[in-house]
């Protein structure tokens, strides 16, 4: 069995435009740029979401684009980020006119949640527990 050495989990992700993924999770969302890293696959740029590591990846060669959404194909589909100010989130990501998923709404539990697309159409969730 795993051992954690951090409290989170890291994600990486390709991405088809990175000049456009970059500023959407850096700037829209507000992920701190840790470091750029070339590799043999490509440049990885390490963004940080609490004690996350977000790692966008800019390959060499552009892999042909799969299915888009929850439902069209099996695999790693979304990525969640836990947030503590959804609402007003929501508000200024309507505002610079971002594609929501899902708006925002309680489920039963009492979480809150909204998703977005990113610049590649992946989903982007957002979850408060108040």
């Amino acid at each position: 069995m795993m051992e954690p050495a951090k409290d989170s989990l890291d994600v990486g992700i390709l991405v088809s435009n990175i000049e456009a993924t970059l500023n959407f999770y850096q700037n829209i969302l507000g992920l701190k740029f840790v470091e750029k890293i070339p590799g043999p696959f490509g440049t990885l740029n390490r963004l940080r979401f609490g004690s996350s590591d977000f790692k966008v990846i800019d390959p060499k060669h552009k892999p042909p684009k799969g299915p888009i959404g929850l439902e069209n194909q099996i695999g790693f589909r979304y990525v969640t980020f836990a947030v503590k100010n959804l609402s007003k989130l929501c508000i200024e990501l309507q505002s610079q006119g971002i594609e929501f998923f899902a708006t925002e709404r309680e489920l039963p539990n009492g979480v809150h949640i909204a998703a977005v697309k990113d610049p590649d159409g992946n989903v982007v969730e957002f979850v408060e527990r108040r």
